[in-house]
């Protein structure tokens, strides 16, 4: 159960970058925010892809995989930052994207999180 735990919220974490880098993008070109923004948004993005190496398994399967988390962890945002509540067809997707995420990684995850 730890190695599940470690690789969901290696996931978590690196979802957690990506999100925020892209929404750097999104605060300088949509909402017209100074494009100083971009300094921690790119170093943001840079984490997100080290982060994904982290894991030493296929690195097809560690973004299929992580997927599911990414889909998770942007509702959680549409929650925490955007100030909307995610439906119930938003909670049965995430359910079902991490459900498919947990069949990928069960099978690998003595690969996936063995460094």
């Amino acid at each position: 159960m730890k190695l599940y735990l470690t690789a969901f919220g290696l996931f978590a974490v690196t979802a957690l970058a990506e999100i925020f880098g892209c929404y750097t993008f999104y605060l300088w070109l949509t909402l017209k925010k100074s494009p100083l923004w971009l300094v921690p948004g790119v170093a943001s993005l840079a984490l997100f892809a080290w982060l994904l190496t982290l894991h030493p398994t296929a690195a097809g399967r560690t973004y299929a995989a992580y997927g599911g988390v990414y889909i998770a962890a942007s509702l959680a945002w549409l929650k925490w930052v955007d100030g909307q509540s995610p439906d119930r067809w938003d909670f049965l997707g995430a359910v079902v994207c991490v459900t498919g995420a947990a069949i990928i990684i069960f099978p690998h995850a003595k690969t996936i999180t063995s460094n």
